[in-house]
């Protein structure tokens, strides 16, 4: 059971271990982009690009269905694999085999939508996957096994889902062969923390503390991307420096391919800016067709006069 690209590293192994996968379940297709074309799961798509032949599910919910829970019972399977799934698991289903969770995070910290996220807003030194016995509650149940993962200065998101999905695909096949000798853990709930499902607006940015801005670029840079008032995107950014003082916004230097740009407290550098509906372009393009934005203006005032900052 999963749904996006870090369930599919997981799939893949399973498909290529000496486990034999009865069947998927996964979020229904939906409508992407301007045209809202629909648009299978990452994890379907990988079944169809490969010509995969077994049974494929895609239940709008799994709550109050009793026809899915049948058709779980006939797979008579030795183990539920669940991962990034989206969907809560009734206790008719949990109870039918073993249910793996593999959440990516250091349970029981960041239960919920977005752990990876959650732990580059906080700055964590580490983070991971949890293989967890599921439960009713939300990401609280028993410990099988932990996989750590040191987190880089530089880390971004996309870096973090895609090296912790290969973390979690090798500690699915752990668990599921070990599974008979593992001592499952109690999570200690006086640890426990929750994140929530990430918004768009989640992704807007004002030129306060450069460090938050950074962490915030590095857990938002796949999606939503960070904005500032005014919708212009940011991106390819570097944190210069945490300690300076300067005024919100002003632009401190100008260089080939990138903007230093001041916060109440720090710096950053800029190298790829986007106007709504607009093309991104690298600094230099977007220097070029916006002269007014010199060292010492204000680029949110230059650029939305309307918000008079």
């Amino acid at each position: 059971m999963g749904t996006p690209h870090y369930a599919t590293t997981i799939f893949e192994a399973l498909l290529k271990s000496d486990f034999e996968v009865k069947a998927l379940f996964t979020q229904p297709d939906k409508p992407v982009g301007r045209k809202q074309i629909l648009t299978p799961p990452h994890i379907k798509q990988y079944c169809l690009d490969n010509d995969l032949a077994f049974p494929i599910f895609q239940p709008k919910s799994l709550r109050n269905n009793s026809e899915m829970a049948l058709e779980i019972k006939n797979l008579k399977p030795d183990f539920i694999v669940v991962a990034a799934y989206g969907q809560i698991l009734p206790k008719e289903i949990l109870d039918i085999a073993p249910c793996i969770n593999l959440h990516a995070s250091l349970l029981p910290l960041y239960r919920g939508a977005s752990p990876i996220q959650e732990a580059l807003l906080n700055n964590d030194n580490f983070t991971g996957v949890t293989s967890m016995l599921m439960e009713e509650g939300l990401d609280t149940g028993d410990i099988l096994g932990l996989h750590y993962l040191k987190v880089t200065p530089t880390m971004e998101v996309s870096e973090a889902f895609e090296t912790l999905s290969h973390i979690a695909a090798k500690l699915t096949l752990t668990t599921l062969k070990t599974f008979e000798n593992i001592v499952p853990k109690k999570q200690n709930n006086v640890l426990a923390s929750l994140c929530k499902k990430i918004k768009k607006e989640d992704g807007e940015i004002a030129f306060t503390n450069a460090q938050e801005l950074y962490l915030k670029y590095k857990a938002y840079s796949f999606w939503p991307g960070i904005f500032t008032q005014g919708g212009l995107k940011l991106k390819e950014i570097e944190l210069l420096e945490t300690t300076s003082r300067n005024k919100e916004g002003v632009i401190l230097d100008i260089g080939k391919d990138y903007l230093s740009i001041g916060c109440l407290k720090g710096a950053i550098k800029v190298k790829i800016l986007q106007m709504p509906s607009k093309k991104e372009l690298n600094a230099g393009d977007f220097l070029r067709g916006n002269q007014t934005l010199k060292v010492g203006s204000f680029l949110i005032k230059e650029l939305f006069p309307e918000f008079n900052i």
